[in-house]
């Protein structure tokens, strides 16, 4: 039997299910990502040199492997101001220019967002089509990926189809 004492007092444990709940609290302690008996500033600076500075990449990667994720970027971008100006934008035949007055004057910071979202729509069809450009040029169209390749397309298309209906929305500069 073993003990253990705790607030005064003694419990009694059988020695079987205290070792399991040692080597238990052991093994969790080594999957803890920072042991926090290590934790200096060493330690930390090599963390921060080990994943971001001197991080294991292949050495055919290159900037063109970023145009993925800055496509993501400008999407994101694109849905936080298009829902700014959806918040003040009236879509009725009648109202959209006073709305877009409305945005443009009165709105704080109203132009800068509807410029952000004029502007990121063409930055992000360029990224789109470099992004598209480099999976061409790397032949990420054939197998095993083909797969992945369609379903770049049709989000290509959802892509054109939702700029389009941006594009007609009334007193809009496209529409004219």
């Amino acid at each position: 039997m073993s003990f253990f004492i705790q607030n005064n007092s003694f419990y009694y444990v059988p020695k079987g299910i205290a070792k399991s709940f040692l080597l238990v609290i052991s093994k969790m302690k080594a999957l803890l990502p920072l042991n926090l008996v290590r934790i200096n500033k060493k330690y930390l600076f090599d963390l921060l040199d080990s994943h971001l500075i001197h991080y294991a990449s292949p050495i055919t990667l290159t900037y063109a492997w970023s145009f993925g994720s800055l496509a993501g970027i400008c999407l994101v971008i694109q849905m936080i101001s298009g829902i700014f100006l959806a918040m003040h934008y009236t879509p009725h035949v009648d109202l959209a220019f006073n709305s877009i007055e409305y945005i443009m004057r009165d709105v704080r910071n109203g132009w800068l967002i509807r410029y952000i979202h004029a502007n990121g729509a063409s930055m992000f069809f360029i990224v789109v089509y470099v992004h598209i450009g480099r999976g061409l040029y790397y032949g990420s169209y054939m197998a095993p990926r083909e797969l992945l390749w369609c379903s770049g397309v049709i989000l290509l298309l959802l892509m054109m189809g939702t700029a389009f209906t941006g594009y007609v929305l009334p007193w809009g500069q496209m529409s004219f």
